[in-house]
This record gives C-alpha cells, sequence and structure tokens, in this order.
C-alpha cells in the first residue's frame, strides 16, 4: 500500500492540516498535525509509522509551492507512546521533551506501550504485515525540549508546556497569538489514562489545574488533541476539572493502581526485551 492510500488529510486554513491513517482504525488512532511556517514547518506527532508520512506531505503538495527554501520539516511528539511516535524515524529532525529522549534512543517499547493488534489494522500496509511484528524502531532526537522552549516557525511560535500525568514527558505546544493549543494526550475529548507505565496521577491533576489556568486566563480558544475531534475552551475547562475532581476520590485511587498494574504486566509480556 502506498502512503497516498494509507493516510487522509484535512485543511484547517492558516497553514494547518489534520491527518490520519485511514487504516488504523482504532481508538488508539492518533491525530497528526501539520503546520506550516514562513520559515520552519512542523508536524505534531507521526502515528504507527507504517508508511512514509515525509513522501504523503511531500506528494500532496502539502508543505506548499517552495518548501525547500525553508528549514527540513521537524517532526515532534508530544509524549513517546507509540501511536504517536512510531514515524519520527522517518524524519531528519525530530523533538521530544527530555525525560523521553532515552526511550526513543534506546527503542524501549515497554515505555512507548507498544500494543497493536491486527483487528486494528482494516486493511494491511504490505503483504505478510503482522502487527505482533510491529515496534517502534529508535530514533535519536535532535531537539531536546524543556518547560518554556519556544518552537520559531517565523510567523508564528509554539511554547512548549512540560505537561506529566499520562507520561513523564508529555508536552503540549502552545500556539499563545493564535491561543491554539496542540495537547497531545495530556487532554482530548474522552477518557484520560493515567494508568499506563510512566503515569502519575499527582502529576496529571497538576497538568489539569494548568489547562484550568489557561482557559481561565483566556490563553486557549481552541484543542487541537491526540486523539478525536478538536473542542473549544469551554469543554477544555469542563474536561479537565471533571479529571481533578473524579482523581481525587478513592473509588478512582484504587481503579487507576488496579488497570496500573494489569497494563504493565500485559506490556512486560508483549515486549520482553524492553522490560529489561
Amino acid at each position: 500500500m502506498s502512503a497516498a492510500d494509507w493516510y487522509a488529510h484535512k485543511s484547517l486554513g492558516d497553514g494547518l492540516f489534520w491527518i490520519q491513517e485511514r487504516f488504523y482504525q482504532s481508538e488508539n488512532r492518533a491525530n497528526i498535525w501539520l503546520l506550516r511556517g514562513s520559515h520552519q514547518d512542523v508536524v505534531i506527532d507521526t502515528g504507527l509509522g507504517l508508511r512514509s508520512l515525509p513522501d504523503y506531505i511531500d506528494g500532496k503538495g502539502l508543505l506548499g509551492k517552495d518548501p525547500q527554501r525553508k528549514n527540513p520539516l521537524l517532526a515532534i511528539a508530544t509524549h513517546a507512546h507509540f501511536d504517536h511516535s512510531g514515524g519520527l524515524h522517518q524524519f531528519q529532525q525530530v523533538g521530544v521533551h527530555s525525560a523521553e529522549v532515552d526511550a526513543l534512543a534506546n527503542g524501549d517499547n515497554f515505555e512507548t506501550v507498544t500494543w497493536l493488534s491486527d483487528r486494528e489494522i482494516a486493511e494491511a500496509p504490505s503483504p505478510g504485515w503482522r502487527a505482533r511484528h510491529y515496534k517502534v524502531k529508535a530514533v535519536q532526537p535532535t531537539h531536546i525540549l524543556q518547560e518554556g522552549d519556544v518552537i520559531n516557525l517565523g510567523d508564528r511560535q509554539l511554547t512548549v508546556l512540560h505537561m506529566p500525568g499520562h507520561s513523564r514527558g508529555s508536552i503540549c505546544l502552545h500556539d499563545r497569538d493564535n491561543k491554539l493549543l496542540f495537547s497531545g494526550d495530556v487532554v482530548y475529548d474522552g477518557a484520560m489514562i493515567d494508568w499506563l507505565p510512566y503515569s502519575h496521577v499527582s502529576d496529571y491533576i497538576s497538568s489539569c489545574e494548568r489547562l484550568v489556568g489557561l482557559v481561565d486566563s483566556e490563553q486557549v480558544d481552541q484543542v487541537l488533541p491526540g486523539h478525536y475531534n478538536t473542542f473549544g475552551a469551554k469543554r477544555l475547562h469542563r474536561i479537565a476539572s471533571t479529571y481533578i475532581s473524579r482523581a481525587e476520590t478513592c473509588p478512582a485511587k484504587f481503579s487507576t493502581f488496579a488497570w496500573s498494574t494489569l497494563a504493565g504486566m500485559a506490556l512486560r509480556a508483549f515486549n520482553p526485551r524492553s522490560a529489561c
């Protein structure tokens, strides 16, 4: 299967594109965002990497008429989980938070929580492909990101917000001028996951409190999340506030502990080499 068949995209205007993997039919299917700037273009999350994302972007002309006048395309992972980082190895420039550099550099498929089944792939990307053989390929990040770093695209800037909880290196990218928040899995319009390896509930509560603060200070109008559809500031406030209230209850703490234990055991069995 070609990259042109595997991916599909939609233009949201103002140099922003929403890309998805058509045949990865799962709630784990991550949104891929392409944002064009006057001097630098950036891809935010890269999907599974089963077909060439750079080839798709080039083939569809998404970088404009003269992409070679700019710096090489920068791919940033909002965190290291497989559904977001699987395609990073396809890019010359790769950015991730410092807390998850080693996971990517070592190809640690335990920390990337690699968990893929054949039934999630509606059409195999190549003859004989099987999910059990899928692994996130090791990649050495060229851009090691920290809280407060600014990614300069020329006519727009993205500020790195370290928001741990879902994973230890989870980040949001905040376009302050346009009040856009690329949130990865820090927040999306669905059940938020705080029970994976390196998830931490107290960190997640702090991150959600920070999200509430962004809304209260009118710094966010639209959220472009790691999964599902985009949403606005009111919905962001409600999702974050609800998580804070729920996470502090005893039943929620017990449920998180139970799921965390089960997830750790399953991932160690699925990725035995990475667990050592």
